[in-house]
């Protein structure tokens, strides 16, 4: 199926298949969002050889490939230069970011709906990568990984550049009461809620872009409009390309996204 993608995106080959890559960030910091064809994940096979394509995907041994135990929050695990890759020697670190200054490392999340969410800075060459779904969403999640990348790294956020890669759309993707209660007690500006929540569906429910509230989270945070790229792709209106947990339910796979500083 041919799918029309967004100026600044592009289809590339690796190792596991096929993958998307920003454009503007790709000076920046080797990385990539991968399709359904990766085997990662419970529909499409051995979860272990699918992360092995991501580590070769990305230049580093499967040990250097740092990886979360996400847990649906906005907890971040920094990992610097010099330092053993965070899961080397242990178990998953439990977090939903994690950001670098280390060229070799790679870092990765995965996905099956939620945002995957990559940054470098222009000037430093830090990397970030950040799984939102809608808790994260409403914890913040992109707003604190800014945050963090210039506490920790001394970043300017209008040096950062962003990628937010394939996620489910609004038009597919109803919530209830409790998701946009969510929100509504984070302190998210009403017209920003009007744009996340477009349109209500019955009582109680609405329809959720969190692809918008990562974007719109980003610009908040100082990112300048034009470092804020957007693949625009639905991962539950297509089943050829995206795992999607919402469409295919427990059995859906899992999509990675991958990012190493250039140094």
């Amino acid at each position: 199926m041919r799918v029309q993608l967004p100026a600044g995106f592009e289809w590339i080959h690796a190792a596991g298949g096929r993958a998307l890559v920003c454009r503007p960030l790709e000076p920046l910091a080797a990385h990539l969002f991968t399709t359904r064809e990766w085997s990662i994940g419970s529909s499409s096979g051995n979860g272990a050889d699918g992360w092995a394509a991501v580590a070769d995907s990305m230049g580093v041994a499967p040990a250097r490939l740092a990886r979360l135990r996400q847990v649906h929050g906005a907890g971040i695990v920094v990992h610097r230069a010099g330092e053993a890759s965070p899961n080397e020697h242990a178990a998953l670190p439990a977090a939903d970011i994690v950001l670098s200054d280390d060229p070799a490392v790679a870092l990765a999340i995965q996905t099956a709906d939620c945002v995957p969410l990559l940054m470098a800075d222009t000037r430093s060459g830090v990397v970030a990568a950040a799984h939102a779904g809608w808790r994260g969403l409403a914890a913040g999640v992109p707003a604190v990984a800014v945050a963090a990348m210039t506490r920790e790294f001394g970043s300017r956020p209008a040096d950062l550049v962003a990628a937010i890669g394939p996620s489910i759309s609004a038009s597919r993707y109803e919530v209830g009461q409790d998701v946009r209660a969510a929100f509504d007690a984070c302190g998210a500006a009403h017209d920003r809620l009007g744009a996340w929540f477009p349109s209500q569906t019955r009582p109680g429910h609405w329809l959720f872009d969190g692809s918008r509230a990562a974007a719109d989270q980003l610009r908040g945070a100082g990112l300048l409009d034009g470092r804020v790229h957007h693949a625009g792709l639905c991962t539950a209106e297509h089943p050829d390309l995206f795992c999607s947990y919402r469409r295919d339910g427990r059995g859906a796979g899992r999509m990675a996204a991958a990012i190493r500083a250039r140094g």
